[in-house]
């Protein structure tokens, strides 16, 4: 599973914003040819120099493709509310905007050195200090954010498995590569010995249950950067054919494991033409792996959503005159189950020996919709809860 989570620094307008957007979620004409269909989000913030498009600088049109994307999930990351943003007013002014026009946002991203960051160190940032006048933690949680990045990114192709620092070192660059493989291993021994900073790299999990400084409890998440010269190597659309190899794809699907891979999409060379031909390579390599099967790609907010159901279910099995019965209990509010893909438990799946004499019960309740999965590479066959995809807005 995969989310290309795309900090939006330095795009330079509405017009940029949006073909990067088609370009990766519809198969449209663009000026980078076909689109190629896959599902990925975005983020954005509010107060922006006015050379970098933001909310507040771009123009009625911008906003309300800005607020389209957000209802849609195609934007589904508050990229801190900007660098300009220094008190709470910036943040209430920010908030009101977004719930006035029922947009609803869950994921948080620390952004450069913005007061209004959640970390105190790498990104200096003072939004979670009471008494600062940049403080608006608990109206940011209270609106609704869950999962927040706090600047950890890994080298490790892959999350939510044993973390493997093969691949990282290239033979064809070994002192850099070196350098970026010593790096991550000292990161994963500092978290065994009890490192705060670095307490996510041990476990090597994309997701932690964690509380701000003002005890707001928060989900932290790590993205990952599996470039050979380090993780802050290449983050940037114009050198993204650089990240997503064929190499760095199949260890993903040979490892099983998630990424949300850390990039800035709108740092580009050619605003007329966003993509580079890597870049666009890269992508329709990507592309051909979604649709042969072989990884899931999403947002950031669904990713991390999948993550925590399945971080917080548990199940039984047992037989009854229909079969098999999956006995599902989940903190997922019921009132959104039948809702896919709202619920995070959309693509949930299980291994079982007669799917078609197979049904789920989720807290109790038939869940109707199960879908019914041929044996896949381990010869087994399986049902799933029905992974149904974000709808683009039209343009």
């Amino acid at each position: 599973m995969l989310a290309i989570c795309s900090d939006l620094d330095e795009t330079a307008d509405r017009r940029v914003y949006l073909e990067i957007m088609r370009f990766l979620n519809t198969t449209e004409t663009t000026a980078m040819g076909p689109g190629v269909g896959l599902e990925v989000g975005n983020s954005i913030y509010f107060d922006m120099p006015p050379e970098q498009f933001a909310y507040w600088n771009t123009d009625d049109a911008g906003r309300e493709m800005v607020r389209a994307l957000i209802r849609s999930g195609h934007i589904d990351c508050l990229h801190s509310y900007g660098d300009l943003a220094t008190t709470r007013q910036h943040a209430i002014r920010a908030l009101d905007e977004l719930d006035r026009n029922n947009c609803k946002l869950e994921v948080w991203i620390d952004h450069g050195t913005a007061a209004t960051n959640f970390d105190s160190t790498i990104m200096q940032g003072h939004g979670d200090e009471i008494g600062h006048e940049a403080y608006h933690a608990d109206l940011t949680i209270g609106y609704g954010i869950k999962y927040v990045w706090r600047a950890r990114v890994s080298s490790i192709t892959g999350q939510d498995i044993p973390g493997n620092l093969n691949g990282i070192l290239n033979w064809k660059h070994p002192v850099k590569s070196g350098r970026t493989l010593f790096k991550e291993a000292a990161k994963r021994k500092l978290a065994r010995k009890g490192n705060h900073k670095y307490a996510m790299h041990g476990p090597n999990e994309t997701l932690c249950p964690t509380v701000l400084r003002d005890k707001s409890p928060i989900y932290e998440f790590m993205r990952c950067n599996p470039h050979w010269g380090g993780v802050t190597s290449c983050e940037q659309g114009r050198h993204i054919g650089e990240v997503l190899t064929s190499n760095m794809l199949d260890r993903l699907v040979e490892q099983g494991g998630t990424c949300v891979l850390y990039t800035h999409l709108g740092k580009i060379d050619d605003p007329n033409i966003p993509f580079n031909k890597a870049a666009v390579e890269a992508f329709r390599r990507l592309g051909e792996a979604f649709r042969g099967g072989s990884i899931l790609v999403t947002t950031t907010r669904r990713l991390l959503g999948y993550r925590r159901a399945v971080r917080e279910i548990t199940f039984n099995t047992t037989c009854d005159e229909k079969g098999l019965c999956i006995n599902l209990n989940t903190r997922v509010d019921e009132s959104h189950l039948g809702k896919l893909p709202d619920v995070d438990l959309s693509g949930l799946t299980f291994y079982v020996p007669t799917p078609e004499e197979t049904h789920l019960k989720i807290n109790g309740q038939d869940f109707l919709s199960l879908k019914v999965n041929e044996p896949d590479y381990t010869g087994r066959p399986s049902v799933s809860l029905p992974w149904i995809r974000l709808q683009f807005p039209e343009s």
